[in-house]
C-alpha cells in the first residue's frame, strides 16, 4: 500500500467519516478543520492525484464526480503504524504504546478497551 501524505490523510478521514463525497463536500469538511482556507480547485488536484496513487476512486456516471477511499482506515493504520514502530520505535510495541499513552490524557473507559485487548491477545485471541 502506499503510503498517504498528511494532506491525503486529512481527505480520507473525510471520506471514511462520510462516505463517498464531492470534492466541494470534501472542501467544505477540510476548511472546517483548518485554520487558512483550502481552495476548490486544490482539493479536486489532491483527489485527482489520490485517484492516480489508487487511494481514491470516481464515480463520473453524473455530472458531478463522486469520490471514495479504495483503501480502508483499518488497513492504512496498520500500515502507518507497523512503519512509525519500525522506524521511530525500532519495532518496540512497548515503546510505541508507552509514548503514546504518556502523552495524552487516555480516559478510563480506553484503558478498560486496552486492558481488554492485552487479555485477549494473551489467550491467543482476537482483538475487537
Amino acid at each position: 500500500m502506499k503510503k498517504p501524505t498528511d494532506v491525503e490523510l486529512e481527505i480520507l478521514q473525510v471520506l471514511w467519516q462520510h462516505g463517498p463525497s464531492t470534492v466541494r463536500f470534501v472542501n467544505d469538511e477540510l476548511n472546517k478543520l483548518r485554520d487558512t482556507e483550502t481552495g476548490y480547485t486544490t482539493t479536486l488536484k489532491m483527489l485527482q492525484l489520490m485517484t492516480e496513487k489508487g487511494l481514491t476512486d470516481r464515480d463520473t456516471s453524473t455530472r458531478t464526480h463522486i469520490y471514495h477511499a479504495v483503501i480502508t482506515q483499518e488497513d492504512t493504520q496498520k500500515t502507518l503504524v507497523n512503519r512509525l514502530m519500525d522506524t521511530a520505535f525500532g519495532g518496540s510495541a512497548k515503546k510505541l504504546v508507552m509514548q503514546a499513552l504518556g502523552n495524552k490524557k487516555t480516559s478510563k473507559k480506553e484503558l478498560e478497551e486496552i486492558k481488554k485487548m492485552i487479555d485477549d491477545l494473551e489467550k491467543g485471541g482476537e482483538t475487537s
